[in-house]
C-alpha cells in the first residue's frame, strides 16, 4: 500500500525541481512568485505522503501551519514588488 504513495512523493518532487527552475530562470518577477508559491504547495503535500508513509499524523498540523505562512509571504512579497514598499506612512 505504500508503494503508491511513494511513487506520488517522487512525481511531486520532480515537479518541485521543474518549478525551481521556472523561479530560478523565470521570464519575469511574477512568474518567479507564481512558481515559489506552487513549489510551496506541493511541499506542504509532499509533508502530507511523507507523514502517512512513516505513520505520524503530527504531519499534517505542520502542512497547514507551512501553508498558512507560504501564503502570508506570497501575499507580503507580492505587496512589496508591487508598491516598493511594506507599510505606507
Amino acid at each position: 500500500m505504500i508503494i503508491p504513495f511513494l511513487v506520488i512523493g517522487i512525481i511531486i518532487a520532480c515537479t518541485i525541481l521543474i518549478s525551481a527552475y521556472r523561479m530560478i530562470f523565470g521570464p519575469g518577477t511574477f512568474n518567479r512568485i507564481a512558481a515559489a508559491n506552487v513549489i510551496g504547495t506541493k511541499a506542504i503535500v509532499l509533508l502530507i505522503i511523507v507523514g502517512y508513509i512513516i505513520e505520524r499524523p503530527h504531519f499534517v498540523d505542520i502542512a497547514l501551519m507551512y501553508a498558512v505562512l507560504s501564503f502570508v509571504g506570497t501575499i507580503i512579497f507580492a505587496k512589496y514588488l508591487e508598491r516598493g514598499e511594506l507599510c505606507s506612512p
